[in-house]
């Protein structure tokens, strides 16, 4: 890791000490991955970057906390929240059912479709008979991957891969036939990229509550019920004063919201 995100990483964002805890709380410490853009990455000068980081910035300012982030790899996100490595998951995690067995929620903060990506003119039928025998990428770990699994497992087979990026790059050597992801990341992070300038979305959008949830949330521990609570008042004020729709704007030109 380059000295420079280290030492932004420990600094954080600086405010004073938290009412809304009763002066018990001061700092939220946030793990976020910094390797899926533009939700949440570290650019060129080794800085955190993305929308994610800018709405932990903005709601740690909200509700008058210091933040300090810790870089943690996806597959290890929940079980590092559980170690108490850091307070809480700001990170484009779906609000799962499978995952509030484990961890609690907020409300959530965003929410878009899921899509699948395949070669220009590929011409995929996007069900179980017409992807029969094609290799399908995903990153391990994430509700992509269990929508694949339960709905084209029979069919296709499934790659996992520790990042997005490492998929879409056998997408383009042609390891794999379909990448899935979040919409937003494949078009952002891949399709307007020189590398998927020869790549498109096939197939419709899935928003399936029982893969992808209530849409992206703040994870924490069970029990945390104060954090909960200072999260979602302060998810409200952002969207009520207009920070929301800068950070928003700055990234996109639809509301990311969603419905």
């Amino acid at each position: 890791m380059k000295k420079g995100l280290l030492i932004s990483l420990m600094i954080g964002v600086f405010l004073t000490a938290a009412a809304a805890f009763g002066g018990d709380i001061e700092t939220v410490r946030i793990g976020t991955e910094g390797a899926y853009p533009p939700f949440n990455l570290i650019d060129n000068n080794g800085e955190l970057q993305g929308f994610d980081v800018d709405i932990a910035k903005a709601l740690c300012e909200a509700a008058d906390v210091e933040c300090e982030f810790v870089i943690q790899d996806w597959d290890g996100m929940i079980p590092g929240l559980l170690a108490k490595k850091y307070d809480a998951i700001i990170a484009s995690m779906a609000i799962t059912e499978e995952r509030q067995e484990k961890v609690a929620f907020t409300d959530k903060y965003y929410m878009t479709p899921a899509r699948f990506v395949a070669k220009k003119g590929a011409g995929f039928d996007i069900s179980p008979e017409g992807l029969k025998g094609k290799m399908v990428g995903v990153q391990r770990g994430t509700t992509h991957e269990n929508f694949v699994r339960d709905n084209f497992g029979d069919a296709v087979t499934i790659k996992s891969y520790a990042t997005q990026d490492e998929a879409n790059m056998d997408l383009v050597s042609g390891r794999v036939d379909l990448v899935i992801a979040d919409s937003v990341v494949l078009l952002e992070g891949f399709l307007n990229t020189a590398a998927g300038k020869d790549y498109e979305f096939t197939g419709p959008g899935f928003t399936d509550e029982e893969w992808y949830g209530k849409g992206i949330g703040i994870a924490v521990r069970k029990g945390d019920k104060d954090l909960i609570a200072l999260f979602n008042d302060a998810i409200r004020k952002i969207r009520a004063n207009g920070v929301y729709k800068t950070i928003n704007d700055k990234y996109f030109d639809f509301d990311v919201y969603g419905d």
